[in-house]
């Protein structure tokens, strides 16, 4: 198991307890120079920031790995045509706390707005005063919501009871989601139209940068953006640039298309060498979280639970629910 932290350890632990699955834990991710750490073992189970290309798939399947079991919704990270020709199975976990995810968008928008990082960073300052932490009210605007999946639907119910109107952009509407009042835009007209955008949808060759220079330029002056979903779908160059011409009026992201080289990793001793990264913590307008949208305990118990489940059906040859290929 790679990229494992004490709390993939504690929940997998658990989860396995009345199962044939063991586990070796290994804290570096999985690269082309750490698959040798996968031999002797019969599976590998990896994350969001694990590489599996068609080089690294081709060598634990050498290794005699013949099962992937990934311990996330996402699969942008695995070449699934190059598993299917190597015979390599692979499984995720399609679902595990949508409520999870939903509320850190949620977090993010709140904490943006009302300042309440730098309100308790001032107090324990001994400044009380509360210039510069002027919000808005969120009761009334328009949220934007990109992919109506359960996520998004999570995320659009909490929005709905802050009494936000609330629009979606996806190219799959959902007639679930027009019931509960949720208006599907073209994407011009979406963009123009929200106040609050946050997106919700996978990594795919279409979402890749969707929002890049072009898009920012139909936002409303001064929208707020939420990134939860996978760093990529951000062109970050651009985002930059629409926050210094105040196109973007806030920014909210756990996630960053870099992100595989910072997060899950204690670099508070070293110099972070991406210069992109280091500039978006310069704005005051931008709050990023190292990717912690999943980390509830619910969560991660479901999280467990499915992998283990997934692993046993996999090594048994049983039917699996949440196979890719």
């Amino acid at each position: 198991m790679f990229s494992t932290q004490k709390y993939d350890r504690l929940f997998l632990t658990q989860a396995a307890t009345d199962s044939n699955v063991q586990f070796h834990f290994l804290e570096p991710r999985l690269e082309p120079d750490t698959v040798v750490l996968a031999q002797g073992a019969n599976a590998i189970c990896a994350f969001v920031n694990d590489r599996l290309d068609s080089d690294v798939l081709a060598a634990l399947k050498e290794s005699g790995i013949e099962l992937v079991a990934l311990r996330c919704a996402g699969f942008n990270n695995v070449d699934l045509k190059a598993a299917e020709t190597l015979g390599v199975r692979v499984a995720r976990v399609p679902a595990y706390s949508p409520s999870a995810v939903a509320e850190h968008a949620v977090a993010l928008i709140m904490t943006l707005n009302r300042k309440t990082h730098r309100a308790f960073n001032r107090v324990r300052e001994g400044n009380f005063l509360l210039d510069g932490l002027m919000g808005f009210d969120v009761n009334g605007c328009t949220v934007g919501i990109v992919g109506t999946g359960r996520i998004g639907r999570s995320f659009a119910r909490i929005m709905q009871g802050f009494g936000c109107e609330i629009v979606a952009f996806d190219p799959y509407p959902d007639p679930e989601v027009e019931e509960m009042g949720i208006e599907y835009l073209p994407w011009e007209g979406f963009l123009n139209r929200s106040d609050i955008i946050s997106l919700h949808c996978p990594l795919t060759p279409e979402t890749h940068a969707m929002i890049d220079a072009k898009a920012i330029s139909l936002m409303k002056p001064g929208a707020m953006l939420i990134n939860t979903s996978r760093g990529a779908i951000v062109d970050t160059h651009a985002v930059i640039e629409g926050l210094k011409s105040g196109r973007i009026g806030s920014l909210g992201l756990d996630v960053y298309e870099q992100e595989e080289n910072l997060f899950f990793k204690d670099l508070s001793e070293e110099v972070i060498q991406d210069d992109v990264f280091q500039r978006l913590l310069t704005f005051p307008n931008v709050l990023i979280t190292g990717h912690q949208g999943f980390l509830t305990r619910q969560a991660m118990e479901e999280i467990a639970r499915t992998t283990v489940e997934n692993l046993s059906c996999l090594a048994n040859d049983e039917p699996c629910l949440n196979r890719l290929i």
